[in-house]
């Protein structure tokens, strides 16, 4: 059930020195581009990296949170042309939570690297880097880096009771519903 892999979902920050095969790629990418868009106007792009120094380069994209990522095999920027839709965050983000989703389900981790509005260092943006790294075509942003690889040990779910059910309301908000609310 799809629910069952929303559960085993986790962020993977520690991945073995294993390359992620092909077929698993080709699968991953696909996922990514049946990602539904706003108006069908798809303004998202991807870069498929697998070159080790190109994804140590990426590493080096902001000074907080994204050093984990050199020792991933695979990771996958998340651009788009911002002309093509007012709401290309938000479809990005459809896209990236979908190549998780499929990263998850191919038994492989995979963790989000937030690179929109986060700085490489006092003279340039982390969008700019990672631009500058991959040679984006003018006018292009990046949203995030997602790494992948095989995770050097299995995650286990989140508790049932982490889950932040008080956020939940109904009908009109503040309106709780007993049977959500846990012990």
């Amino acid at each position: 059930m799809f629910i069952d892999l929303l559960r085993k979902r986790r962020s993977v920050r520690v991945f073995q020195d294993k390359a992620v095969e092909q077929e698993k790629v080709d699968l991953l990418i696909e996922a990514m581009l049946r990602a539904p868009s706003s108006r069908s106007l798809y303004p998202w792009e991807f870069v498929v990296v697998q070159n080790r120094d190109t994804i140590e380069a990426l590493s080096r994209a902001k000074p907080h949170g994204s050093a984990f990522m050199k020792n991933a095999s695979l990771a996958i920027v998340v651009c788009a042309d911002p002309e093509k839709c007012d709401v290309w965050i938000e479809d990005c983000s459809i896209a990236t939570i979908l190549l998780h989703l499929a990263a998850t389900d191919l038994d492989l981790g995979s963790c989000w690297v937030q690179i929109r509005l986060r700085e490489h260092d006092a003279q340039k943006s982390a969008e700019g880097y990672v631009s500058d790294t991959l040679g984006l075509k003018k006018g292009m942003v990046v949203e995030a880096i997602v790494a992948i690889g095989y995770p050097v040990k299995e995650s286990t779910a989140h508790p049932d009771s982490s889950l932040l059910r008080d956020r939940v309301s109904f009908e009109r908000y503040g309106e709780k519903a007993m049977s959500l609310i846990q012990d």
